[in-house]
């Protein structure tokens, strides 16, 4: 017979009882990536509405990579709306592209997490837009599968191989924002 502990939902109940139990120790800790992480996925638990779940992505995807800057990626249609970002300049908040002509959208349409070490040797950037920014390197992770609906990308100054760990760290913040936005759809869990 199963563990009833074990269960999706006895799991949720622990992560959310122990997520506000812990909440002040928490906000202590240090800013270590993996615990930006664990304490993402607890504010991503118990998220209320599309707006909750963008703004955590916005607060927490940067501090988690590491890197210079974020955007968060939302599909429209046949577009990619940056609805937010945290980043050290301005990128492109607010802008819609076609999916087909963005690594947002190119990500999102091919389901796959895209690792970019210099934007200037892949043909999947649309490196006129990324010239007017001081981003070098990137990765676009996914959200939702397998039809993804939004997009969390990372961005760096310099060119650079991101490291296993933050391109796995990233698509665990994908991963828990993709089960926070199914269990917001009326046809969700």
């Amino acid at each position: 017979m199963p563990d009833p502990e074990a269960t999706p939902l006895a799991m949720w109940h622990r992560l959310n009882s122990e997520c506000s139990r812990d909440a002040p120790r928490m906000a202590e800790l240090s800013l270590d990536p993996a615990a930006g992480l664990v304490r993402a996925s607890c504010r991503l638990a118990i998220a209320r509405s599309l707006a909750d779940i963008v703004m955590i992505l916005r607060e927490t995807a940067r501090e988690i990579a590491g890197s210079d800057g974020i955007a968060v990626v939302l599909r429209e249609g046949d577009a990619s709306f940056y609805a937010a970002e945290d980043a050290i300049e301005p990128l492109w908040r607010g802008r819609r592209f076609p999916l087909t002509t963005c690594i947002s959208g190119r990500a999102m349409l091919d389901d796959e997490t895209i690792v970019v070490p210099d934007i200037e040797c892949d043909p999947r950037v649309p490196i006129a837009l990324y010239r007017l920014t001081s981003m070098r390197s990137l990765v676009m992770v996914p959200i939702g599968s397998p039809e993804p609906v939004a997009a969390l990308g990372a961005y760096w100054c310099a060119s650079v191989i991101p490291d296993d760990g933050t391109v796995r760290r990233l698509e665990g913040l994908a991963r828990h924002a993709a089960a926070a936005l199914t269990r917001l759809r009326p046809d969700g869990p």
